[in-house]
């Protein structure tokens, strides 16, 4: 099983991944995404599901016409491990190629 990031591990991971920030109340990092208009945010979300089936890794997400608003959290960990960390940065390389 992977391990849960400490504290400092988190905020030093992401000081590297802008428009990420830790989520209040819960052990868990989440940004949102801002696309031109629900078709850009619904393909970012399949592009993204493919990166996540792959690796067995799946976001929470909701999407709202042209937002997707995500939280990352390794559950059976208990918080963000490095998992999360590579899987939002995926998420930045995705979003970046279609304006997110």
């Amino acid at each position: 099983m992977v391990q849960r990031l400490s504290a400092e591990a988190r905020a030093s991971a992401l000081r590297e991944l802008p428009g990420w920030t830790e989520m209040s109340g819960r052990e868990a990092i989440t940004r949102t995404f801002t696309f031109a208009d629900f078709n850009e945010a619904f393909g970012f979300m399949t592009r993204v599901a493919l990166v996540a089936e792959k690796r067995d890794h799946h976001p929470e997400w909701r999407n709202v016409y042209r937002t997707v608003e995500v939280v990352l959290a390794t559950h059976d960990a208990g918080g963000v491990t490095v998992r999360d960390i590579e899987l939002a940065g995926a998420m930045d390389v995705i979003a970046a190629a279609k304006g997110g």
